[in-house]
């Protein structure tokens, strides 16, 4: 009986390992075969590598939209040729744009439709790499004109052909000598030579050539001066060289290593005006004369607070290249202006100033250019000003600005104080006779003395104005002429010296 039973015992444990054996070679080998099949799947179909033939129901579809719709993305499909899954996929995809663009409209029926889905659902391995090419490439264009820059040079030009004569009695400064009357003919020329690093950035560099007289030499008074003039014999040499890079999307920099001035720094409230060679014919009429205390060398900083809204700041100096004096010591200027444009047809600024041996603005009586008689040699000065402009129609604009200067001898005993003082309004009519062309009215005080501590006798007694005309006559986008006249009551302030007329033909050609 025991015997028996261990018999029995391992006669099951013998079935037992048989059974577990074959169940563990049956795993085996459908595993084997799970993964066979998933290498066969892994395999393109025949189907999926077969091109799309002439006769095929692809084909003959495709063709039909193609002729229906005129959507074909190249040539027109034709009955002999055969397409690739591929070529097929790109003249698919532009039947589907085209269609879309087409259903909005109501023009597709739902046939069309339906055969569409069928064509994107058979297709759609082809097109979805079809679209990711073309996403990526336009990715690496984008890329390509952010980054890729190749730096030119330009090369701009300006040439001004002037003919100015000046009448009037006796020169301002000296009662027995009379002011000559001939006209003159006289040029000045500027080329400029500028490149980009950036394609955002701007370096210039300008050569200027000139023999256009300050009148100031044959009136007795700097008020007659022209707005284009200087004199060095027509030599060429480079009078200015700047540089204008942004920093960030609100802030531009602008560095002068020659010939800047505090205006070049802040906007222009009347553009129209400000330009040497198509704006106002006269220096008083270009600008605030507070502004032009100051040049040479320096830096600037513009930053748009709002879309409305700008601040502006800048230091120069007249002689930052002599290490004896440096930045600091030589004569300099620095400015402040917040400029608003409220509304579309207005603007406004405000205007701080500080000199030190810059008070001569060039468009005043003499003892405005000079209040302390040459005796200090430290002379400072804070200026405040403010223009407006205020657009009546697209046509014309009236605008108007003031400048105080308030000067100290800080060298002299007692520190004696000058107060000199300013205003001007402007008028300029757009478009008269033709596009791009204006007509500029000024009509203003030059600076004058009107309080000194220095002396009374270093005080304007009387009141001298600027009245001016001039039409900005735009031929070409190349050539303007501008001829323009200019009055002066009571020159240098003083009501017992003869008007002054001082008139002048502009011709300017920019290239």
């Amino acid at each position: 009986m025991g015997l028996i039973f261990w018999q029995k015992i391992r006669l099951i444990s013998l079935i037992i390992f048989l059974t577990l054996s074959s169940i563990n070679k049956a795993n085996a080998t459908t595993k084997a075969a799970i993964r066979e099949n998933n290498q066969l799947n892994k395999i393109t179909s025949v189907s999926q590598l077969s091109d799309i033939s002439a006769e095929s129901w692809e084909f003959k579809t495709l063709q039909a939209l193609t002729e229906q719709y005129n959507c074909a993305n190249h040539n027109k499909i034709t009955n002999n040729q055969t397409l690739t899954r591929y070529q097929f996929a790109t003249n698919l995809n532009a039947c589907i744009i085209h269609i879309n663009e087409l259903i909005s409209n109501g023009k597709i029926n739902r046939e069309t439709l339906t055969t569409i889905q069928k064509l994107q659902v058979e297709f759609s391995a082809e097109l979805a790499t079809f679209r990711n090419r073309i996403d990526l490439l336009e990715n690496k264009v984008a890329a390509l004109q952010a980054q890729q820059f190749s730096p030119q040079v330009e090369l701009e030009g300006e040439i001004i052909f002037a003919m100015t004569g000046v009448a009037g009695g006796k020169k301002a400064n000296s009662r027995t000598k009379p002011i000559n009357d001939n006209l003159v003919l006289s040029d000045r020329v500027r080329l400029s030579l500028e490149t980009s690093f950036t394609g955002k950035d701007n370096l210039q560099i300008r050569l200027q050539g000139r023999n256009t007289p300050e009148l100031a030499d044959f009136t007795g008074t700097k008020m007659a001066n022209l707005g284009f003039d200087g004199d060095d014999d027509n030599e060429m040499e480079i009078d200015e060289i700047d540089y204008k890079f942004p920093l960030g999307k609100q802030t531009r920099i602008t560095l002068y290593a020659l010939g800047g001035g505090l205006g070049d720094f802040v906007p222009s409230v009347n553009p129209l005006f400000s330009g040497s060679g198509d704006g106002s014919i006269s220096t008083f009429g270009r600008e605030n004369p507070i502004r032009r205390q100051g040049g040479g060398a320096g830096i600037g900083i513009s930053h748009n607070l709002n879309d409305s809204l700008n601040l502006s700041l800048a230091y120069l100096t007249s002689d930052a290249a002599n290490p004896e004096r440096g930045i600091f010591a030589s004569p300099h200027g620095a400015i402040a202006q917040i400029t608003l444009e409220p509304t579309k047809t207005t603007a406004l600024s405000v205007t701080y100033i500080y000199s030190y041996n810059n008070v001569n603005t060039g468009t005043g009586s003499e003892l405005t250019n000079n209040p302390f008689n040459n005796q200090a040699d430290a002379i400072t000065a804070n200026s405040f000003g403010a223009e407006a402009a205020w657009q009546l129609n697209p046509s014309i604009t009236l605008g108007g600005r003031v400048g105080f200067i308030h000067a100290k001898a800080e060298d002299l005993t007692a520190t004696p104080n000058a107060f000199i003082s300013t205003w001007a309004l402007l008028l300029s009519i757009k478009d008269i006779g033709q596009e791009d062309s204006f007509a500029g009215f000024v009509v203003g005080q030059p600076p004058k003395v009107t309080d000194n501590s220095f002396g009374d006798t270093f005080e304007d007694e009387d009141t001298s104005l600027h009245l001016e005309a001039f039409y900005h006559l735009q031929i070409t986008d190349n050539l303007a002429i501008t001829p323009g006249l200019f009055v002066i009551t009571n020159p240098e302030n003083d009501n017992s010296n003869d008007k002054i007329y001082v008139g002048t033909i502009r011709t300017t050609f920019t290239f």
